[in-house]
């Protein structure tokens, strides 16, 4: 499939807290070297602080505010950021604001329950 309709797909829990709706992945989808998701995250939520082993990810913030930790830096986040999360590098973001928090995330390799690792 070449198109996804975001209303048609159901969002699920992710190993780091967020819940996610995959918009294209390889399981469902015609991409094959990347995956695109739109996370959430919700007022006074903070993910688990994690990292990919394998895939390089992006974060594109869409709504809401909040503050993301990447390595040992902290810095905030609101719509139109755009933050790059290399393989192997610890993060985390928090919602500090009173909307729910919005995120594009892509991943190359796609993204994979088992290449993520809690920390």
């Amino acid at each position: 499939m070449l198109k996804s309709a975001k209303q048609r797909i159901p969002p699920y829990q992710t190993k780091d807290g967020s819940w996610i709706r995959e918009l294209l992945h390889p399981d469902h989808h015609a991409a094959r070297n990347q995956s695109l998701a739109e996370a959430g995250v919700p007022p006074g939520v903070t993910t688990h602080l994690h990292r990919h082993r394998l895939s390089e990810e992006i974060y594109h913030i869409t709504q809401g505010s909040g503050v993301m930790r990447l390595g040992a830096e902290e810095f905030p986040v609101q719509p139109g950021d755009s933050i790059l999360i290399p393989p192997g590098t610890p993060h985390a973001i928090r919602n500090s604001g009173e909307a729910e928090l919005l995120i594009l995330c892509c991943c190359a390799p796609p993204y994979r329950h088992e290449d993520t690792e809690l920390l």
